[in-house]
């Protein structure tokens, strides 16, 4: 073999150890990296054509994650949602509960997460003690977080609405009341809302996202979904 062949040889092989997948025959590799790319946010592009649009709306369950895989066995979308090609329109904490919007759509999804779109979020509240006025003006006007200020978020009491019990339930104490709250921001913030019931002194002891770009909840249960159309 000439001097330049051997070259060439050697950076073919090269090329294809940094592929990052196997060689022909192993379907693994390639599944596992479709799978792992779930994960992502699909990238903003020329929005889908409405008859190649799919919008999945999914009642997420506590103590689930918000993607499709994950390496130490925990529960995933995967576990409930088996509509292929869809993906997380933003993302909800392993500990909160309700909507979630999956979709094929980067336009829809970019709509419904990015701050500049300025779409509202609402979320069911309950927390630990009894807010006043007071203590919700302080919400509504921003509070100070470590990561700066939030802005004006809508907060109003509400009487506890009828969903499910959470599995487990939560933990309360003795003798403190709990009070429901409806909170809705237009950021999205890691952990935001917990955090900003901390910081008034009202830890969140249960979280359900009700409402997202005006898309509601409705009667899903923990762990159901549906397919609807948006014009």
């Amino acid at each position: 073999m000439s001097p330049r062949s051997q070259r060439e040889s050697k950076n073919a092989s090269k090329q294809r150890g940094n592929s990052g997948f196997k060689h022909p025959g192993s379907s693994k590799s390639v599944k596992n990296y479709s799978a792992k790319n779930r994960n992502k946010p699909i990238k903003p592009k020329t929005k889908i054509a409405l008859e190649d649009r799919k919008v999945i709306l999914f009642n997420k369950p506590f103590d689930t994650l918000s993607q499709f895989t994950d390496g130490q066995g925990r529960k995933t979308l995967a576990d409930f949602v088996p509509v292929k090609d869809v993906y997380a329109a933003g993302r909800l904490d392993r500990d909160s509960e309700g909507l979630m919007v999956l979709t094929n759509d980067g336009i829809l999804q970019a709509k419904l997460t990015q701050p500049k779109s300025k779409s509202p979020k609402t979320y069911w509240v309950q927390v630990d003690g009894a807010p006043s006025e007071t203590d919700l003006d302080k919400l509504r006007k921003g509070v100070e977080l470590k990561d700066g200020m939030t802005l004006p978020a809508k907060v109003e009491m509400i009487a506890e609405p009828n969903v499910w019990q959470r599995n487990p339930p939560v933990r309360f104490r003795a003798n403190i009341p709990t009070t429901w709250l409806a909170i809705t921001i237009i950021e999205g913030r890691n952990r935001q809302v917990r955090r900003m019931t901390a910081h008034i002194g009202f830890p969140t002891l249960r979280l359900i996202r009700y409402s997202m770009g005006g898309i509601e909840l409705g009667q899903l249960q923990p762990g159901e979904w549906k397919e609807i159309s948006l014009s």
